[in-house]
């Protein structure tokens, strides 16, 4: 379908998530989802409620520019590019949203009952997976292949605000230069080549399985 020619209210959107569940985790090399609907690997894990700041994506660019004799400025290319994902994850109390914020091995037993050993993180990688609502029922799934943890805020303890898991993630390289893709509204019949084309390789449908799944996914298996 040609694109509009005229401005269209519908494609402006606001940044909701997906009632029920919105950001999940996997260990690095698990399946990506390579479409915006297609239920997520069991891998995946859910982080719980974000912070109503929500999600923020920074990125860091440097820039050379070239002079002529004058003094002109005759060439600015960019020559490095990185990009973050910024969160603060609300359900301290849940062993996964733990285990995002001090490493997988820091963290032992069970929601409401665990061990937290407070410690330098490992430069463990890891999938992360956004699922955001976009207005007039669109989907957008936000994908970080191979994320690391970068920065942390701070965590203040009083009665007067919930504790929050204040995260930078590093979204790095995940084949190509792609640092994360977005798939909105994508089937899954047509998503994975787009997927090839942008990484320059083939990656599995989750699950081996090619088929769209066209109706609400349902939250990944805890």
């Amino acid at each position: 379908m040609a694109g509009s020619t005229t401005n269209d209210s519908t494609m402006v959107s606001l940044g909701k998530f997906k009632v029920g569940g919105y950001a999940y985790w996997a260990p690095s090399g698990t399946a990506l989802p390579t479409d915006s609907s297609t239920p997520l690997a069991a891998a995946f894990k859910l982080l719980g409620y974000l912070s109503e700041d929500g999600l923020t994506n920074a990125t860091d660019t440097n820039t050379t520019e070239i002079k002529d004799a004058n003094g002109t400025t005759v060439m600015k290319i960019i020559t490095s590019y990185a990009e973050s994902y910024q969160f603060a994850l609300l359900e301290v109390l849940r062993a996964e949203a733990a285990k995002m914020r001090y490493n997988t091995h820091a963290v032992t037993g069970t929601d409401k009952s665990m061990t937290i050993k407070h410690q330098m993180p490992s430069d463990e990688d890891f999938v992360l997976v956004f699922e955001i609502a976009m207005s007039g029922d669109v989907k957008d799934r936000l994908v970080i292949g191979n994320g690391t943890r970068a920065e942390f805020g701070d965590r203040q303890v009083h009665a007067g605000d919930a504790q929050v898991y204040d995260v930078t993630v590093s979204a790095n390289d995940m084949g190509n230069g792609v640092t994360a893709i977005e798939y909105i509204g994508i089937a899954a019949s047509h998503s994975v080549a787009v997927t090839e084309a942008l990484l320059g390789k083939v990656m599995d449908p989750v699950n081996g399985d090619e088929t769209a799944e066209t109706g609400e996914e349902t939250p990944a298996a805890e």
